[in-house]
């Protein structure tokens, strides 16, 4: 029997210090969507009894193969894990089709969503008529702008500004005169932020050039084009941990004198940044995005806490650099980091 409770204002029960372990089961409630991934997971929680009874969905914009998203599921399948509920993960990059998913979620019954909103007039009368229906709602990742338009308890995850006003410092320290701020994803508002971002604090010129995440070898391409045709360009900020190695890559290929770095984490970031070949990676650290988003749901649909006190709870930004990345390598390695 799933437990629906009516979405209420409150006052925030504050960050909670949280433990994990992985997750594993089959899907019973999977999705018609084409192009989607759907996963779900029950966990067997030894607490008070009801948590089992507790459904909670992960709706994300997330690409299949994407290393960042695998980590933001990870942390959300052992949230669900360490609460004892039902999970179930679904991603889709397709806007339209991922507001179809959250609509199939609240028809199943589900007791709470965990939404990320790369675009947030996509999904928007969908997440206020999941709110409508007493369906308690956090969103993660993309989205700190609207969230509270939208009725969600919180947003977990970074200042997308703040990130690339951060980045933009660290290409202006490393003597960058003139950047790329390669997009991998169009019409991604937080990605369009975080070039805006590194803008304002970035002393040289910052180009954006678009490519495409689902792409990898053309996106490559269509680096080594743009470097081939500027020979002023001598830095590169990339926006995901995949696009970074395509940039590295590009540099090597076209022999050119760039500095590079790059937005989120994952291994091969770690031990390039390691090897010199990226001066640095701003990490929203996508595990605790996954993590506390249900965790959030969890605590909701339990006890009826509102975290955040009306503010987003920050997962980031973190700047890595030479100086700390072996600490990251191991979590990194791990596919927590």
């Amino acid at each position: 029997m799933k437990i629906r409770r009516v979405l209420t204002v409150g006052i925030a029960a504050g960050l909670l210090v949280l433990t994990g372990c992985s997750t594993s089961g089959d899907d019973d409630g999977g999705s018609d969507t084409e192009g989607s991934t759907d996963t779900s997971t029950e966990g067997s929680g030894s607490g008070g009894g009801s948590s089992s009874d507790i459904r909670i969905d992960v709706v994300t914009h997330g690409a299949p193969g994407d290393s960042f998203w695998d980590v933001v599921k990870s942390g959300a399948e052992q949230a669900g894990k360490d609460d004892g509920v039902e999970l179930h993960y679904v991603s889709d990059p397709d806007v339209g089709k991922q507001a179809t998913l959250i609509d199939n979620a609240v028809a199943a019954g589900t007791d709470g969503l965990v939404v990320s909103m790369a675009n947030p007039d996509g999904l928007e009368s969908s997440i206020k008529a999941a709110v409508a229906d007493g369906v308690p709602v956090i969103t993660i990742n993309s989205g700190i702008d609207q969230w509270q338009d939208f009725g969600a308890i919180t947003h977990v995850g970074q200042s997308e500004d703040l990130a690339g006003q951060a980045a933009g410092e660290q290409l202006t320290d490393a003597g960058v005169t003139k950047a790329l701020c390669v997009i991998q994803e169009a019409g991604n508002v937080g990605l369009e932020q975080r070039c805006a971002g590194a803008a304002k604090t970035f002393d040289g010129e910052l180009e954006n050039l678009q490519v495409d995440n689902t792409d990898l070898s053309g996106s490559e391409s269509t680096i080594e084009s743009k470097i081939q045709s500027d020979d002023t360009i001598d830095g590169i900020l990339s926006l995901g941990g995949d696009m970074s190695g395509q940039v590295v890559k590009a540099i090597e290929a076209t022999g050119a004198d760039i500095q590079a770095g790059t937005f989120d984490v994952n291994a091969d970031v770690v031990q390039n940044i390691i090897d010199g070949n990226l001066l640095f990676a701003i990490d929203q650290q996508p595990y605790v995005q996954g993590y506390l988003g249900v965790d959030g749901i969890y605590l909701k649909a339990l006890n009826g806490n509102d975290i955040g006190g009306g503010q987003p709870v920050y997962s980031g930004p973190a700047v890595i650099t030479e100086e700390n990345a072996e600490d990251v390598l191991g979590f990194a390695q791990n596919g927590t980091r």
